[in-house]
């Protein structure tokens, strides 16, 4: 197994996807990359089953406003830790407000559907093929 680290995860990405992932940084040593909305099943899939990276633990799952961004208003941002390489990273996806829309994780990870209901609450994501998503911290 190789060293698992920001520039080998980066680099495992670009061989697999190219430029499907179009951004890279580091933040307070965190690796973070933005992936296409509607490839975001796919890679996260792939990194979770991937068999030296496995991140096999849905951190987090939100979304980010920024609204001089004209077409790219929101930005749906996962946090994925791989428990067994001691291993975090960041992934937004960026979505139009005119369509919030961005395919579920709920298959991938059974965390994903309450952090999913709490983003569509408060943001107004839509997670297509989301088993039930409703409001789940404020009224309608």
């Amino acid at each position: 197994m190789t060293e698992l680290n920001n520039e080998n995860v980066l680099q495992l990405l670009k061989d697999a996807f190219g430029d499907a992932v179009s951004q890279s940084e580091e933040q307070f040593g965190m690796l973070s990359v933005e992936i296409p909305a509607d490839r975001n099943t796919e890679i996260i899939g792939w990194l979770k089953d991937h068999e030296e990276i496995k991140m096999g633990f849905l951190t987090d799952v939100c979304a980010v406003h920024y609204p001089e961004l004209k077409g790219r208003e929101l930005a749906v941002v996962y946090h994925l830790h791989s428990w067994t390489r001691n291993f975090r990273m960041r992934i937004k996806c960026f979505i139009s407000a005119e369509k919030p829309e961005i395919a579920t994780l709920t298959s991938l990870y059974n965390a994903a559907n309450w952090m999913e209901r709490e983003t569509f609450d408060f943001y107004g994501v839509q997670f297509t093929g989301h088993p039930d998503l409703r409001r789940i911290l404020n009224m309608d």
